[in-house]
């Protein structure tokens, strides 16, 4: 950002690609959207709550009531005549904005002083190959809680490293955590998904890991 806060990621875990933008603020790295490149995509509101999710079958809008808007299914998915998906488009903030365009048409865009970067995010994942996937790992309550403090606490540790390394404010104030902490965080938000979890247990985690 012209700030100099880190905007967008891009870090590979194992097979995988990972897009992660972050909001710009100076003290906090919180996540507004992911996108992961085996079909999996998340955006979120300021506050922290789902704004768009996407899988590898289809996804869905919602407001930020946590009212469903729209959904839909990608149309390698849905045997038959479907309904085409109708471009979304939505600013996470003043620099960086989503168009969701198709599977394989996902646009992260980011403009600041007058120059432009755009990332495609999207990937193509056919209907055999999403069959083939594993059911993603579902946690209790007390697993997920427990997995969100401990990033929680090694974000800490990070910045006291940070004050000892850097007794400037000013200096330490703007580094950012770790890529490894980011994913992990990334990581707790995706099982908090699909986990069987109230909306208020899942809000609390993101604001924890968030934070």
């Amino acid at each position: 950002y012209p700030s100099g806060n880190l905007a967008i990621i891009v870090t590979r875990e194992r097979d995988q690609l990972i897009c992660i933008v972050q909001e710009d603020e100076l003290r906090t790295a919180k996540i507004r959207a992911l996108f992961q490149s085996d079909g999996r995509s998340t955006c979120y509101y300021p506050n922290g709550d789902e704004w768009i999710n996407m899988s590898i079958q289809g996804g869905q809008y919602l407001d930020q009531a946590g009212n469903r808007v729209r959904r839909w299914m990608w149309p390698n998915l849905s045997p038959g005549p479907h309904v085409p998906l109708s471009p979304i488009f939505i600013s996470l903030n003043r620099h960086v904005g989503v168009r969701i365009l198709a599977q394989d048409k996902i646009f992260v865009s980011f403009l600041a002083m007058g120059r432009q970067a755009k990332f495609n995010t999207g990937t193509k994942v056919q209907g055999g190959a999403a069959s083939q996937l594993p059911p993603p790992t579902r946690l209790g309550e007390d697993e997920l809680l427990l997995l969100a403090f401990r990033v929680r606490i090694l974000q800490l540790f990070d910045r006291m490293r940070g004050c000892l390394n850097f007794p400037s404010s000013e200096q330490w104030n703007k580094m950012q955590p770790p890529t490894y902490l980011m994913t992990q965080a990334v990581k707790i938000l995706e099982l908090c998904m699909a986990a069987d979890i109230s909306d208020e247990l899942r809000s609390s985690i993101r604001s924890i890991v968030n934070a």
